[in-house]
C-alpha cells in the first residue's frame, strides 16, 4: 500500500521539484501553498455552477494554476525538467475569456457585493485568493528570480473570476 506520509518534513523543511530543501515558512512554500488553495476554491466553484462553459473554464484554470505551482515549487534543476510554463497565449487567452464574459454581462452600473448567489460568492473567494496569491508573487520576486508570465496570468485571471462572477449573477437562475 503506498503511504502518503514520508516523515521527511517533521523537521520543518520540504523539498522542491529538484530536490533541493527549503524551510515549510519560505516564501516558495507560501506561494504555491496559496495556488493549491486557490485550485482547491476553483473545485468549489465548479461544484456551484451548473453553467458548462464555466465549469470548463474553471477546469482550465486548475489545471494552469498546477503549472504554476510546479514551477514555482521548482529549483533550477527542477525548472530545467519543467515540461510547460505559463506564457502570452494563456494570458491572452484569459484576456479573450474576459471580454467575451463582459460583453455578456454588460456594463458595471454599481459596486458589486458578493452574495448574490451561492456560485457567485465562491467566485469571488476565488477572485480574493487570486490577488492574495499576486501579492506573494510581488514579494517573492523582491529576493528570488521569477518570471513575468506568473504574475500577469494571476492578475488576468482574478479579472477572469470577477467577469465569471458576473456571468453567475446575471444568469437567469440568480436570487433576486
Amino acid at each position: 500500500m503506498y503511504r502518503i506520509y514520508t516523515r521527511t518534513g517533521d523537521k520543518g523543511t520540504t523539498a522542491l521539484f529538484g530536490g533541493s530543501r527549503i524551510d515549510k515558512d519560505d516564501i516558495r512554500v507560501e506561494a504555491y501553498g496559496t495556488v493549491d488553495e486557490l485550485i482547491s476554491q476553483l473545485g468549489v466553484c465548479y461544484a456551484s455552477t451548473h453553467q458548462a462553459e464555466l465549469r470548463q473554464d474553471l477546469h482550465d484554470m486548475q489545471k494552469m494554476l498546477f503549472v504554476l505551482g510546479a514551477e514555482l515549487a521548482s529549483d533550477e534543476k527542477g525548472l530545467a525538467r519543467l515540461q510547460q510554463l505559463i506564457g502570452d497565449e494563456d494570458i491572452q487567452a484569459l484576456e479573450q475569456l474576459i471580454d467575451r464574459n463582459m460583453a455578456q454581462s454588460g456594463p458595471l452600473k454599481e459596486f458589486v457585493i458578493p452574495g448574490k448567489n451561492l456560485p457567485s460568492a465562491q467566485l469571488h473567494v476565488a477572485r480574493t485568493l487570486a490577488r492574495r496569491l499576486e501579492r506573494v508573487l510581488i514579494a517573492m520576486s523582491r529576493t528570488l528570480t521569477l518570471r513575468d508570465e506568473p504574475r500577469r496570468y494571476i492578475n488576468r485571471l482574478s479579472d477572469a473570476l470577477f467577469s465569471m462572477a458576473r456571468i453567475e449573477e446575471t444568469s437567469p437562475d440568480a436570487c433576486a
